[in-house]
């Protein structure tokens, strides 16, 4: 890798944040460097890097950092702008994509988590986490992606729905995505992963799932 174009990603394996940002790296075609992190236990490059959030992912690129998952996205699709798109050229369908993004991170990311680790009405809590992927859902019409027939910005950003909810379900025990509730977000997520790239970015699902069951088994006992 040439200097002037040195590239790194600091992440976790497990993390759907940290994937994002590889998954595009690798349809752009970037060469990086990954380094892994533990949160327990934070190397000096990550504080050095981060030293606000103290949280991954960070791109560093040629020395300079960014952060934060959708401003990474970003960066990448603007900086290496040739080759595969990750945000439309149209600032009406830019801003389009922005908005389902976030939506994406602020709205639906807490209703799952709100709907596998409450307690308490989880019922209420499952409804109405499915409401708002519905709302997502409907944002496919009749496309193969929500970037079309390509995977754009919104489907990476969904990277969470497509391998980490199903996980989440199984170990929580709530039904979320399915077939019957919704049936053309299981479809994309069929799709999704089957692309080559994507197949390559996910993490082992036996891993995952042990992971997440400690992960939920301490967040019960507290």
């Amino acid at each position: 890798m040439a200097e002037e174009e040195a590239v790194k990603l600091f992440g976790t394996w497990r993390s759907p944040f940290s994937r994002r940002v590889e998954i595009a790296l690798k349809l752009k075609g970037v060469d990086f460097e990954y380094y892994e992190e533990d949160l327990t236990n934070k190397s000096h490059l990550l504080l050095k890097y981060n030293p606000v959030h103290k949280k991954i992912p960070v791109l560093v690129h040629n020395e300079k950092p960014i952060v934060e998952s959708l401003v990474i996205l970003e960066y990448i699709d603007e900086t290496w702008n040739e080759g595969f798109p990750i945000l439309p050229k149209d600032p009406y369908q830019r801003s389009h994509a922005r908005f389902w993004a976030r939506f994406l991170d602020e709205k639906c990311l807490a209703a799952i988590e709100e709907a596998c680790l409450r307690s308490v009405d989880r019922q209420k809590a499952v409804e109405e986490a499915c409401e708002l992927l519905k709302l997502l859902e409907n944002e496919l019409k009749d496309n193969k992606f929500f970037g079309g027939e390509t995977i754009g910005l919104v489907d990476i950003v969904a990277n969470v729905i497509s391998c980490w909810l199903k996980a989440f379900q199984q170990v929580a025990g709530v039904e979320l995505l399915t077939k019957e509730k919704l049936p053309k977000l299981c479809e994309w997520s069929d799709e999704f992963v089957s692309h080559a790239v994507i197949k390559g970015c996910l993490p082992p699902s036996d891993k995952l799932l042990a992971s997440l069951r400690a992960h939920f088994e301490t967040v019960a006992s507290k």
